[in-house]
């Protein structure tokens, strides 16, 4: 269930931000219908209280020379605590590694890599990753085209429940 500390203009002010986070203050009172300064009260609120942890540019990888996307499934040979607080960390320092998931199945992590050249991937991933301690498979998949590249969360549906269970 959506946090209760949220009503519905918290909830506005985060969509609209999450589609557009520069936007400004006086910009986005007016699109969810209250004045500027408690608005800004409550953006700066949600930012202390962690529900936005940050504002960034959407850069087009493949026009600043990214030309490859790899989807990387690593299993390990441990799964103690430890060992997978230790491979998180590494992944941490890793400027290829872009995303870093833990999982539950098969694979124990799937990492989002990107990288100029496949040749560039290529030394990554065998002098770095097939490298690194505790790591017992890797698998990769090379991304062709992304149909559908979405950012946060979809408050359309938060909505919907939220009007459901009124």
């Amino acid at each position: 269930m959506p946090d209760a500390r949220l009503d519905p203009i918290d909830r506005k002010i985060l969509s609209e931000l999450q589609a557009d986070g520069r936007m400004t203050n006086v910009e986005l009172a007016k699109r969810v219908g209250i004045s500027a300064p408690p608005c800004l009260r409550r953006v700066r609120t949600l930012e202390e209280q962690g529900l936005i942890r940050g504002y960034h540019a959407e850069v087009n990888a493949r026009d600043l020379g990214f030309e490859v996307q790899v989807f990387v499934m690593v299993g390990l040979e441990s799964q103690a605590q430890v060992e997978l607080a230790a491979f998180e960390e590494r992944c941490r320092d890793w400027p290829l590694v872009r995303e870093c998931h833990m999982l539950n199945g098969e694979v124990d992590f799937i990492l989002k890599c990107v990288a100029p050249d496949l040749s560039s991937f290529q030394a990554f991933l065998t002098d770095e990753l097939l490298t690194t301690r505790n790591v017992a498979s890797v698998k990769t998949s090379l991304v062709i085209r992304a149909a559908k590249d979405e950012p946060g969360v979809p408050f359309e549906v938060m909505e919907d429940r939220l009007s459901r269970t009124a």
